[in-house]
């Protein structure tokens, strides 16, 4: 049998004496894109950070390949687990080429110096990404969107089998929003990368993820295929608002057309 990518059992986290997560238990499988969703404050990115080993659970158990994340050395990690952040501040006016280029720093010897290969996977991340005409340009002086591509194509050049996405697209306008979510889904239909992400848009989440975590109150409310969590009852129960659910064939998915206060009165 096929051991799940990541194996999370009866995990708990609090700050001080404020739970945060409570017995939250979870496998997820290889190759998939993975929607975590729910109400601000319900403990999605603390989720994030505890599957990127970034925290360690109070209680309870977060396993990568049956080894305990907080267990993994770090070089290895990397290797293995990248994260985009939602807050990712650099102050030091590296240029895009050189953020971008730190995503190849697991693979490279103490003091090495990139190599053909490194140049080759980061002047594809950045095709990729959209940047590549200002990959001279330093961070400090791009603006909020392209900042994030830059981060996101950091991660992309990592070229690990985890990629853990907390609301990675927020800042960008639609059209780049769609066109990385489409890169992403590429990478994980040809090489079987596994995709964890934080949305905040629903019916985003439902046109790109394979399966939906539902969270609230720090509990996962409900789990499991994304057609089946693009239910009426349930997205109220979560987000205690109305709305009524249709089949959308130009994205082959459910979307959800919510009720506005006046419509509900």
């Amino acid at each position: 049998m096929t051991l799940p990518c990541f194996s999370i059992t009866d995990v708990s986290f609090a700050y001080g004496n404020k739970p945060v997560l409570q017995g939250i238990s979870q496998n997820i499988d290889h190759g998939m894109i993975y929607g975590i969703l729910g109400p601000n404050g319900s403990g999605k990115t603390t989720l994030l950070d505890l599957i990127a080993g970034h925290k360690k659970p109070s209680s309870g158990m977060v396993r990568y390949q049956n080894m305990p994340v907080h267990a993994i050395a770090r070089p290895r990690l990397a290797r293995e687990i990248a994260l985009v952040s939602q807050n990712f501040y650099i102050n030091f006016p590296y240029t895009v080429m050189d953020v971008v280029m730190m995503g190849r720093y697991p693979y490279m010897g103490r003091f090495s110096p990139p190599s053909e290969t490194d140049f080759q996977i980061v002047e594809k991340t950045m095709g990729i990404t959209g940047i590549a005409a200002f990959r001279d340009h330093p961070v400090t002086r791009l603006s909020g969107g392209e900042r994030q591509r830059t981060v996101l194509a950091r991660a992309l050049a990592q070229d690990t089998n985890v990629l853990l996405l907390d609301e990675a697209t927020s800042n960008l306008d639609i059209s780049h929003t769609l066109t990385l979510l489409d890169a992403v889904r590429n990478r994980v239909r040809q090489t079987g990368l596994t995709i964890i992400a934080v949305f905040q848009d629903i019916n985003l989440a439902a046109v790109y993820c394979d399966r939906m975590i539902l969270m609230k109150d720090g509990q996962i409310h409900a789990a499991g295929a994304t057609r089946d969590m693009m239910d009426k009852a349930l997205l109220e129960s979560v987000f205690h608002v109305q709305s009524s659910i249709r089949f959308e064939p130009g994205y082959n998915a459910r979307q959800a057309v919510f009720k506005t206060v006046s419509s509900r009165n």
